[in-house]
């Protein structure tokens, strides 16, 4: 085992504090078999563990309100693995993944339904933008607690729209959850920290 190999495993199954879900097994297997970059890996399993935290939220809060759960699971775990073949963009600013990912994923079998996550996590600004879309792309911004007024008011109108409450209301309530996962951003932000590009 290289240094490299035995360090995505660590990223992908060390215990934290506070804990880190893992990521789905079809995804971690994924990661290894594409070798991933073991902060590509922290990265992701934070953003996932962000998402299960805000998909059981919305069912919690919705549970009339359709959307697949798995889907936005899935999307979150994957949508930086185009930083596979753009590494440089680990460590700096880019899109080129985006595209990437999208295409990567669908060549290795993945749907287009799922595979679209990789391309629309930047910012849910896609028209037509689902629930799931905007789910993926806030857990991006809100594991490093990046608040971003439009995506969260985008949101906040869809679900309201979903649970027929007034928009203040899911406002006020998505709010008081953003703000207690971004308390934990300091964690999330050094267990990424503690693997090399």
């Amino acid at each position: 085992m290289t240094l490299t190999s035995e360090l995505l495993d660590r990223a992908l199954t060390a215990s934290t504090d506070p804990p880190l879900r893992p990521l789905p097994l079809e995804v971690a297997l994924l990661l290894r078999e594409l070798a991933a970059p073991p902060r590509l890996a922290a990265h992701l399993r934070a953003v996932h563990d962000v998402a299960v935290e805000l998909v059981d939220w919305v069912r919690a809060r919705h549970p009339g309100l359709a959307f697949d759960r798995e889907a936005v699971l899935f999307g979150a775990a994957t949508h930086d693995v185009g930083k596979v073949l753009h590494p440089e963009e680990l460590a700096g600013p880019g899109s080129a993944h985006e595209a990437a990912g999208r295409e990567l994923l669908l060549r290795r079998g993945v749907g287009a339904d799922r595979a679209r996550f990789a391309a629309t996590h930047a910012g849910g600004e896609e028209p037509g933008a689902t629930v799931e879309d905007l789910l993926v792309a806030v857990a991006d911004k809100v594991w490093k607690d990046k608040r971003v007024a439009g995506l969260e008011d985008r949101l906040v109108r869809a679900l309201a729209e979903g649970a027929g409450r007034e928009p203040w209301e899911e406002f006020l309530a998505l709010d008081e959850l953003l703000a207690r996962l971004g308390a934990d951003a300091g964690h999330r932000l050094a267990f990424q920290a503690a693997f090399p590009v």
